[in-house]
């Protein structure tokens, strides 16, 4: 019974993992699922027991959203930063290449 409610859960965490709206959610998502896999066999590995393999599953989901939502590239022209025309007026748009360079 055990082995049911794993694939069930994993099923339903995958199909979350696809309804993410932006690459940095879905890349969160998978790594969450690839990590939370992975944590579970090494929990299983070491304890043996069911409290380390959802220790194990825990920790790796947490770690893998975290991994996977760092290392989203971010492509040029997509982050927004804050302007202050001559008349004190605070707008944003995309960022300008003061932004990419270092120099705001």
């Amino acid at each position: 019974m055990n082995r049911h409610k794993a694939i069930a859960t994993i099923l339903v965490a995958a199909a979350l993992a696809g309804c993410a709206q932006t690459e940095g959610q879905q890349r969160a998502g998978t790594g969450a699922l690839i990590g939370g896999a992975g944590g579970a066999l090494v929990g299983q590995a070491i304890g043996g027991n069911t409290k380390s393999t959802v220790i194990g599953a825990a920790s790796g989901a947490l770690l893998g959203a975290v991994v996977g939502s760092a290392t989203t590239p971010q492509r040029r022209g997509e982050q927004l930063c804050r302007y202050q025309d001559r008349y004190g007026r605070i707008y944003t748009a995309p960022c300008d290449d003061r932004y990419y360079n270092g120099d705001y």
